[in-house]
């Protein structure tokens, strides 16, 4: 533990987009997960207090840190206050490119129209 009148280390440099998921995760959020670890890490903090610092549930974070869980505008605000970090380290550098690939959804009607054509 550093001397108390030490000068606070700065916050870890936010690592670059994971080149390849792993399956059922996108870029983005195992960027982001690895980025709230670090800076919570670097808190010296577990999961536990940095969820109630941001008012959510303890297996949030968790779910946040591993890539499984995409979150919502304010719960990433929430979270970059706690980790006493503006929500733009969090995401910065985070582009479309790191988006999973939309599905289009087949409309019941299409469907419907499958069907019939395959008769």
């Amino acid at each position: 533990m550093a001397a108390p009148d030490a000068a606070p280390e700065p916050a870890p440099e936010p690592p670059t987009s994971a080149a390849r998921p792993r399956s059922g995760r996108s870029s983005a959020t195992e960027t982001l997960g690895e980025r709230v670890r670090q800076l919570r890490l670097a808190l010296g903090a577990s999961q536990e207090t940095i969820a109630e610092l941001a008012g959510v549930h303890w297996t949030l974070i968790g779910q946040v840190e591993r890539g499984q869980r995409n979150l919502t505008l304010h719960n990433l605000i929430r979270l970059a206050a706690a980790l006493d970090t503006d929500p733009g380290v969090l995401v910065a550098g985070i582009t479309p490119d790191d988006l999973p690939e939309e599905r289009k959804r087949e409309s019941k009607a299409d469907a419907i129209r499958r069907e019939r054509e395959s008769r």
